[in-house]
């Protein structure tokens, strides 16, 4: 995975619903004048640093990156809205404050006639942990419910899913589609040229009205299917088309860090409000020598809390008037100090530069007091609790900041990623497989979701006392933990769902947060950086965990910064400015 994000599209170790975002710190600036769509879709590698235009007659190859717009076309599929079976208990104001249910309402189906399919097909998705049973009757029951059509998953190592998928699609050895989280693309070279040279155009089966056939994917967001839009010419706005199905469309803060209360409130700590505080309580509560450690690694997540954000490290200086990276930035500088003291005084694990540690069972098993982590895993660890797995309670630390300064929270409006399907397919493959996506996008309260996230009721989950899916051990396993059928396409609206209390908790801290939320100044666009400023970027980070594992030297700092632009940097730095200034004017 590469790291030119820079603190800020973070990875996730669990691999189940991770969240992204590309936000900027927020700074005064005038207000926004948006220039024509037209003018931002053409915005690519050519506007965007004088190089020559890409062929839309073949296979296209460049490694100097694009700008694409997600927003403003014509071809998308038409809204039609899709009554939901039921109403959230709690109202919030969407994206970035999602509703939620604190009851489960007894479902209802969705799509009343099932199309017949009798197709067989390979679908390649990551996976973290052990494989599942392929021959568990989750599989055929859902098999059977949406249809008949049959798709194998093949599951790969999520570990190193990003980087072998690269390969993968070189060899057209995916099968007939494959999942890629946002997340993943900074692992390919030039991910337009991927996309345009390996996946199925959806763009003549999907545009216009699709809600007689497929009435759930019509009440996708227009925005989900807009971020599924890539152009063979990114010169040409005409060349535009949709090459993915949308996975889910969220908002808010989708990563924390995590404490458990319990281990917090049994050494009389309590929850820190700045940074400052924050390594205090890590000073009192590790212990080294006995094995216990504030947190067992700190890298992705830690950025928000100096300040650090921006796309791909890069933010609009409107003092300076010009694009300014993290890297030189002195918030940059404080912000590998405190990562190095942690290391320094030993309040991190020494394996943590390995990036191997399970943070998640050392938590669970009270060895270490913080994770960095996808909300998720909220609602993940009461549903462990409840069935005598865990003890304790895990809550997240409220937005930090450095210095007395504001803090920052990244908020996430994107989808998570996409399926994406084989060019070779023929046009009725594609609509067979669409008509199973219809059916995956039904949402909370009907039977089709009910099925497809918590399986068979007495088999993979029990309803609770309070009438609410309670996976099985074997659900825990095989349904809720892998990557399967949840991730083929996003459902029509997307809920804080689960435990009642943490829904009702989570719903409340996205309250509490609203105010901290980054600003994007490159909304609407979907930008690839240059690949030597990627490997640059992948440079840089590598860079920094020196330091913050205490391989070089804080001194060091001038050398990394001289070493980033001269490699990539400045050449990003323009590519970057071209982007801000199509969005915002001169």
């Amino acid at each position: 995975m590469s790291k030119f994000i820079d603190f800020l599209l973070p990875e996730s170790p669990h691999g189940s619903t991770i969240e992204r975002t590309n936000m900027s710190t927020p700074s005064p600036r005038q207000p926004l004048r948006r220039r024509s769509l037209f003018k931002v879709a053409g915005l690519g590698a050519a506007g965007a640093a004088g190089l020559p235009v890409i062929s839309a007659c073949s296979d296209i190859e460049s490694n100097s990156g694009s700008t694409q717009a997600t927003e403003g076309f014509d071809f998308l599929p038409t809204y039609k809205e899709f009554p939901l079976p039921v109403e959230p208990n709690l109202v919030g104001e969407p994206p970035n404050h999602p509703s939620g249910f604190t009851s489960y309402p007894e479902p209802v189906q969705a799509v009343a006639e099932v199309p017949s399919g009798s197709g067989t097909y390979e679908l390649t998705v990551p996976i973290w942990g052990d494989t599942p049973d392929g021959d568990d009757p989750y599989y055929g029951t859902v098999t059977e419910t949406w249809g008949g059509t049959t798709i194998n998953l093949r599951h790969a190592d999520g570990n190193t899913f990003a980087d072998t998928s690269v390969q993968w699609l070189k060899a057209n050895e995916y099968g007939d589609a494959i999942a890629i989280f946002g997340w993943m693309l900074g692992s390919h070279s030039n991910f337009t040229e991927t996309v345009v040279n390996n996946f199925y155009n959806l763009t003549e089966i999907l545009k216009g009205d699709i809600a007689e056939r497929w009435p759930l994917l019509a009440r996708l967001p227009s925005s989900s299917w807009g971020q599924s839009v890539w152009s063979t010419d990114i010169e040409d706005p005409d060349t535009a088309g949709i090459y993915g199905i949308p996975m889910g469309f969220t908002g808010g803060p989708g990563n924390a860090v995590m404490y458990r209360t319990d281990l917090l409130a049994g050494a009389n700590l309590t929850v820190p409000t700045t940074i400052e505080e924050l390594l205090e309580v890590c000073r009192a509560w590790s212990d080294d020598a006995n094995g216990k450690w504030a947190f067992a690694q700190l890298d992705w997540f830690v950025g928000q809390w100096f300040g650090l954000g921006g796309t791909d490290g890069w933010n609009w200086d409107a003092d300076q008037k010009k694009m300014v990276n993290n890297v030189e930035r002195p918030e940059f500088t404080e912000m590998l100090e405190f990562r190095r003291t942690l290391w320094d005084e030993k309040l991190i694990h020494p394996d943590a530069p390995t990036g191997t540690l399970d943070a998640a069972a050392m938590q669970k098993a009270g060895t270490v007091l913080f994770t960095q982590d996808n909300m998720a895993r909220w609602n993940d660890y009461a549903l462990q609790v409840k069935r005598g797995e865990a003890e304790g309670e895990i809550n997240p630390l409220p937005p930090l900041g450095a210095k007395g300064r504001e803090p920052l929270v990244y908020m996430n409006i994107s989808i998570d990623g996409w399926t994406f399907l084989n060019k070779d397919l023929s046009k009725e493959q594609v609509e067979e497989i669409l008509d199973v996506a219809n059916w995956c996008a039904s949402p909370y309260g009907t039977t089709e979701y009910e099925l497809l996230q918590y399986g068979v009721e007495g088999e993979h989950f029990t309803l609770g006392e309070d009438g609410s899916p309670v996976y099985t051990e074997l659900g825990s396993k095989l349904v809720q933990a892998p990557m399967n059928y949840k991730n083929v396409v996003g459902q029509v609206q997307t809920f804080l769902t689960g435990d009642p209390d943490v829904v009702q908790k989570r719903f409340d801290f996205h309250a509490s947060v609203q105010e901290f939320g980054a600003e994007n100044p490159f909304a609407g666009m979907r930008i690839e950086a240059p690949a030597d400023a990627k490997a640059a970027g992948q440079t840089l980070w590598d860079q920094q965990n020196d330091i913050a594992y205490g391989r070089a030297e804080l001194s060091s700092i001038p050398d990394i910064l001289e070493t980033y632009m001269n490699n990539g940097g400045e050449a990003a730095r323009e590519y970057y400015t071209e982007a801000y200034k199509s969005v915002h004017g001169e």
